[in-house]
């Protein structure tokens, strides 16, 4: 019985430091996919240096960026 407790007690703390919760931001199409031990956002939103947009996926594991590749668009 100790042992099943605590299987589900493991597959319940995974599940909540692993499962994201998307938002859907209002800027041109950003989702962005947070839980507690990281976050991916998909960018694509209006840029600050006028015409065009940033776009791209940045990658962060427990507050530290791993991988961001968003890059302003002229063109879209």
């Amino acid at each position: 019985m100790k042992k099943r407790t605590r299987v589900i007690f493991i597959i319940l703390i995974c599940v909540i430091l692993l499962v994201p919760i998307p938002t859907w931001y209002k800027d041109g199409g950003t989702v962005e996919y947070t839980a507690i031990t990281y976050s991916i956002t998909k960018q694509h939103s209006l840029s600050s240096q006028g015409r065009g947009c940033n776009v791209g996926t940045r990658v962060r594991i427990l507050f530290w960026t791993v991988y961001d590749d968003v890059k302003y668009d002229p063109n879209a």
